[in-house]
């Protein structure tokens, strides 16, 4: 009499070691294209967030701005909406996808947490999809307000404790390495970011006469999740990655230490009101990045664009000249604004042309492997979305600061055009990653494993 034997998809630790390395390599797979199921979900959801709650109401609020010439013509509760959907529902999304999906496989013994991924997805996206509802429409935005302040706290507090539980065998033998800790310290500017949130929608909530932030709490908080969430995150994985993909040499680890500390202590003092030493910190920790990072030293060796358009390294290198006039933009601010045109400026060559830049470059670059190990599906649409996206950047930056100054009338007509082709650059992004989704096969199944994301790239 024989026995037949059931075969979980996610075996118990026992049963792992006795099975044959083909049933390994087979469950191992099946792991990878389950997490590679859930990091879509996550992208698909921030693209969507990023083209209609985000890009094109922010393009609709410029308008508005643009034809009435007047920045105070447009919401502030509807300006925020805007940025919350571009910032957590379009990057925080990738973010917490891709770090489902790198969590490590080697593991043969712990199942891989794909419920949980699951489960996270469905409170970040409605968390962020009600957040942006209650800032534009008023109806009951007291109560979805903290609500949905609180259910995005939950979803990255069950992220972390996902991702922290998950390890490499050898992780207790080494030390980590120096660029992790630069996203430990970005992950904890995520944290922070997200419970200054819930404070200041309960606040709203309570004291409050709309669903918007009053200006000077709102310059704070911006100052917090973009120099202390997200520029520090780039940073690590600029630090990981672009050695290897522009053909750099490693970065000076004690140097990007120095540019962590000194940013942190630029936001810090913006916390505090102090705006101008807020922006001298800024800019000389902009500075200590790109020396560290070595993004403006020749490559030593042939960047690894393999699969995408050729302009792809210069794109990244411009990317970080946009930090660094976003930082000096700041430190112009803190000194001669009279209007926001410069602290609006300043903000867009940070949020678009540096943050926006880098997850269109580096997005087109991991997102295809990590997708199934795919390729890109269109080398100039990536062309395209990033020459847009740059163009408009460029035109935004400069007719902000010459129309809210009043500087010259004539900046007024320019700003629409910016907000046309950054939003046509952002749409061709989209139907690119969607195009590569979508139309690409999978290589996955003709790969024995994959068990890193080395390996992937």
């Amino acid at each position: 009499m024989t026995t037949k034997v059931q075969h979980a998809p996610l075996p118990e630790p026992t049963s792992f070691r006795s099975r044959s390395p083909a049933e390994i390599m087979d469950i191992a797979r099946a792991r990878e294209q389950a997490l590679s199921r859930v990091l879509v979900a996550y992208i698909s959801s921030g693209l969507i967030f990023m083209l209609l709650p985000g890009t094109f109401l922010g393009v609709w609020n410029l308008m508005q701005i643009s034809g009435n010439e007047n920045a105070g013509s447009v919401s502030p509760a509807w300006l925020q909406a805007h940025g919350h959907a571009q910032i957590f529902g379009w990057v925080g999304s990738f973010i917490l996808g891709i770090g489902f999906h790198s969590i490590p496989k080697r593991r043969g013994d712990r199942p891989v947490p794909v419920r949980a991924a699951w489960t996270c997805w469905i409170i970040w996206t409605v968390a962020v999809a009600m957040r942006w509802t209650a800032n534009i429409n008023p109806w009951h935005w007291r109560m979805w307000l903290p609500i949905s302040a609180g259910l995005e706290l939950a979803a990255f507090l069950m992220f972390f404790a996902t991702v922290s539980r998950h390890r490499p065998e050898d992780a207790g033998q080494k030390k980590l390495e120096p660029w992790i800790w630069v996203v430990i310290a970005a992950s904890f500017g995520f944290f922070l970011a997200l419970a200054a949130n819930v404070t200041a929608c309960v606040w709203l909530a309570w004291r409050g006469a709309g669903p918007a932030l009053p200006h000077a709490l709102d310059q704070r908080y911006l100052a917090l999740i973009t120099w202390g969430f997200l520029v520090p995150f780039i940073w690590g994985f600029s630090a990981r990655w672009l050695h290897v993909f522009l053909g750099l040499r490693r970065a000076r680890t004690w140097l990007l230490a120095a540019a962590v500390a000194v940013n942190f202590s630029g936001v810090a003092s913006a916390a505090f009101g102090n705006e101008t030493a807020a922006a001298i910190l800024l800019v000389i920790g902009a500075a200590l990045a790109i020396t560290a990072i070595r993004i403006f030293e020749p490559a030593v060796r042939e960047p690894k664009t393999r699969g995408l358009h050729a302009s792809f390294p210069f794109f990244v290198r411009l990317a970080y000249v946009w930090m660094l006039i976003a930082a000096l933009l700041e430190a112009a601010a803190a000194r001669w604004d009279t209007s926001g045109g410069i602290w609006g400026a300043s903000r867009h060559a940070l949020t678009v042309g540096f943050i926006a830049m880098m997850v269109l470059c580096i997005g087109q670059r991991i997102l295809p492997a990590f997708a199934g190990m795919r390729l890109l599906w269109s080398k100039r649409l990536m062309f395209a979305a990033l020459l847009l996206l740059a163009i408009g950047c460029v035109l935004r930056v400069s007719s902000e600061i010459f129309a809210y100054q009043s500087y010259g009338a004539w900046a007024w007509d320019v700003l629409p055009v910016s907000a046309v082709l950054e939003l046509s650059g952002i749409t061709a992004f989209a139907i690119n990653i969607f195009g590569t989704f979508i139309l690409e096969p999978s290589h996955a199944q003709r790969q024995p494993m994959v068990t890193s994301i080395e390996r992937s790239l």
